[in-house]
């Protein structure tokens, strides 16, 4: 079922989890236990993500495989564009499209780090470009990628809005968000987009905190705002305590949620980094108080 028809047809707001391809041994152990017990908590869908330049093609397409034909999860498949020629990402659309795929998210992607990657001649430079390309020959619901705190390469909120409204213009059916943990940066955003005319439904992101290095280091590879609030009340936990932070982490991620699900966004989208400690304590919180 498409994502959109999903929310048409869903009561409830939904929920869904992120997860990538194991990329090594141990990884795919654990990924196996964590599918198998975010899978129990029945979420509408689940997101695959696709490496910078088609590293985790391979990869992407198995554990999509996986969750909707062994684990009969609905699937949002990522296809990041950059650096791939027409032929291949018609090869993976194609691809996603003969084992049942009926929702993507089309985003750039990253510069592979590889130092002798060189990008096809022809590739897609823009998530809008993609879009454009997908839009005519494919029937797959489209999501792009949206930033309430602005894309981390945007020159201005007003500019990355810009991109965003092209991206919507070419095609995009919804948008899923980068995870902030200040909601009046995603209440602000929404707003900002309503004003500017994109009315398709706008997912949040919810980033669950799982450790500080882990909290540090994405915070500087996407831009997002490490609060006061935050580090305040990591602060106030005993140092070096796992088991304290990751409660801390999902307590405050149960008070973003529960805000953002009275606001009436349509769901939550939480980024699991192929863990399911955190995802099940706020799942489960949210339920307890039936907002989900």
């Amino acid at each position: 079922m498409k994502l959109i028809d999903i929310w048409n047809s869903s009561p409830k707001p939904t929920i869904s989890f992120e997860l990538f391809p194991a990329r090594s041994e141990k990884a795919a152990e654990s990924l196996e236990k964590t599918i198998d017990i975010l899978a129990a908590l029945k979420p509408d869908f689940v997101s695959v993500t696709f490496g910078a330049g088609g590293s985790t093609r391979e990869g992407s397409r198995q554990l999509i495989e996986k969750l909707k034909h062994e684990k009969g999860l609905e699937v949002i498949a990522y296809f990041a564009g950059f650096g791939l020629g027409p032929k291949d990402i018609v090869a993976v659309l194609d691809n996603y499209q003969a084992i049942g795929i009926e929702s993507v998210l089309a985003v750039r992607g990253d510069t592979p780090q590889e130092e002798k990657f060189e990008p096809h001649p022809d590739s897609l430079p823009y998530a809008s470009d993609l879009v454009a390309f997908i839009r005519p020959r494919y029937d797959f619901c489209i999501g792009v990628a949206g930033y309430p705190e602005g894309h981390i390469d945007a020159p201005s909120k007003e500019k990355d809005l810009e991109y965003l409204k092209l991206k919507v213009d070419q095609g995009a059916d919804y948008i899923v968000t980068n995870y902030f943990y200040d909601n009046r940066y995603f209440f602000d955003f929404v707003e900002r987009c309503r004003g500017i005319g994109i009315q398709v439904p706008i997912l949040p992101g919810v980033m669950p905190i799982y450790s500080v290095k882990m909290m540090e280091m994405l915070a500087g590879m996407c831009g997002a705002t490490i609060t006061d609030e935050v580090r305040q009340g990591i602060t106030a936990l005993a140092e070096g305590d796992k088991q304290a932070l990751v409660a801390f982490g999902i307590e405050f991620a149960v008070r973003q949620c529960v805000e953002l699900l009275e606001a009436g966004a349509p769901g939550l989208h939480i980024y699991t980094m192929d863990r399911s400690k955190s995802a099940v304590g706020v799942v489960n919180r949210l339920r307890d108080e039936g907002l989900l």
